[in-house]
């Protein structure tokens, strides 16, 4: 590899002949060779936006001439418009904790770009970062790359989810299998009416993100430094939120008080919350439906989820739920993406929180794989798994828990004895219980009808 030397305010350094980056992120790729792992590109993304609207507010304002913004814009739609630049962005994850080298790694390839337009120097500092400090630039795109990936991927892909459930829901109403509690038989109930707990077990989920969505919205961009605004307009705070809302075409607006912003990150924790109890919603149905699926022979067999590849390198034949545990693992992930986010959001330091990239990363990251997850749940293992119906029948036909429908009638004693007996010998509980009590057949057969007890009711 041919490199070139480059210079920052400490010094010489070499750099690929071919980098768009310059000498601080030179240093940073030194610095940091920690995990190999880069900040997602939707943070990259929302950071270079947010350069663009830095670069027109500051056009607005009389700060920068129109043609380097120009130049500035171009740069950005083109890494932007080509996935194979994002290899200009090779920070760590685990850097400095502000971000500093992530928003200057933003701001020397802009720079790179802009002076080749131009054919003059551009300097990253004083001309693309403008206006700016990595301690409000990168608290924004916290902000601005969550709200953008909620929008855009798990919103979409929890609707998707939650009415392929609903779709299920209506089209299995007509079948009733024996319910569970603590894994034990206990009262019938209908195939709709599981699904229908999933999906609202999901939509609660779906409001509670949203409604954390307006303090996304709200910025810390214009605090510079520490919150004060130092060096930056008056109007830029305002200004470039007016900018970056045309830009996403989602509203944003400058936070209250920009030092809470720079200093915390408590509304990436509240969210980070909301995505790991949508986490613990999407583990419950899995392993619904991994023990529904269980068997089939000796298991509940009560459904069969579609096969999608050999479940075993050893045992022919074999099918495995693979979905639902891809799903489950999903959300053990994100349930620990959660807890480093905790951990993050309690290192604010005075005026500035000092792990931003962590908080960053895996917050992007519990969005994604929530939104990829939730598409296969619906669209490999929800939409097309077929009901067992002979055997929900003859399980629930010998479900001896159908007697508490008699305990009105007949009180709980009476009840348990029916239910001893019918599991003693192992015979339908109609049959004991025309024997016990002086109820009459048909009336046996109507209280222990198990559609009727899936209304509820006396």
């Amino acid at each position: 590899m041919e490199y070139k030397s480059v210079h920052d305010s400490m010094g010489e350094i070499d750099i690929p002949v071919d980098a768009l980056y310059g000498a601080q992120t030179a240093r940073a790729i030194k610095n940091f060779p920690v995990s190999g792992q880069t900040l997602p590109r939707n943070f990259i993304r929302a950071l270079l936006l947010a350069k663009l609207a830095a670069a027109e507010a500051n056009t607005e304002l009389k700060l920068l001439d129109r043609s380097t913004y120009l130049a500035i814009a171009e740069a950005v739609q083109t890494l932007l418009a080509d996935p194979h630049l994002m290899r200009h962005f090779p920070v760590d994850i685990f850097q400095t904790g502000s971000g500093t080298s992530t928003n200057m790694n933003a701001n020397e390839v802009l720079a790179t770009l802009v002076s080749q337009k131009l054919s003059k120097e551009i300097s990253p500092n004083d001309v693309i970062n403008m206006g700016q400090s990595s301690n409000d630039i990168i608290p924004s795109c916290v902000h601005i790359s969550a709200l953008l990936a909620l929008e855009h991927t798990l919103q979409p892909s929890l609707k998707l989810l939650i009415d392929t459930i609903s779709n299920k829901a209506e089209e299995l109403d007509a079948d009733i299998k024996t319910g569970r509690t603590h894994l034990m038989d206990a009262m019938p109930v209908r195939f709709s009416q599981v699904l229908e707990g999933w999906a609202s077990q999901l939509v609660q989920c779906q409001q509670l993100i949203t409604a954390i969505r307006p303090a996304l919205s709200a910025l810390a961009q214009g605090g510079t430094a520490v919150g004060t605004g130092v060096n930056t307009h008056a109007d830029f705070s305002r200004v470039f939120c007016e900018k970056l809302s045309l830009l996403t075409r989602m509203q944003f607006h400058p936070a209250d008080n920009l030092f809470s912003r720079i200093a915390s990150h408590d509304t990436a924790v509240a969210l980070s919350g909301q995505l790991k109890t949508t986490a613990v919603a999407i583990m419950k149905i899995s392993n619904d439906l991994r023990w529904m699926n269980s068997g089939p022979l000796a298991g509940l067999g009560e459904i069969e989820l579609q096969a999608l590849q050999p479940g075993s390198s050893i045992m022919p034949g074999k099918v495995n739920p693979v979905i639902p545990e891809a799903a489950c693992m999903v959300a053990a992930q994100v349930m620990g993406n959660d807890t480093a986010i905790t951990v993050g959001g309690q290192s604010g330091n005075f005026e500035l929180n000092v792990m931003q990239p962590l908080i960053a990363a895996n917050l992007l990251q519990s969005i994604e794989i929530l939104a990829n997850v939730s598409r296969l749940l619906a669209n490999k293992a929800i939409a097309n798994f077929s009901v067992n119906r002979q055997q929900i029948a003859a399980t629930l036909s010998r479900n001896p828990i159908l007697v508490t429908a008699l305990t009105p009638k007949v009180g709980y004693e009476t009840a348990a004895k029916i239910v001893k007996q019918a599991y003693q010998q192992h015979r339908p509980i109609i049959d004991v219980a025309a024997e016990l009590t002086e109820l009459s057949q048909q009336e046996l057969t109507e209280l222990l009808n198990p559609e009727r007890l899936t209304h509820g009711g006396f």
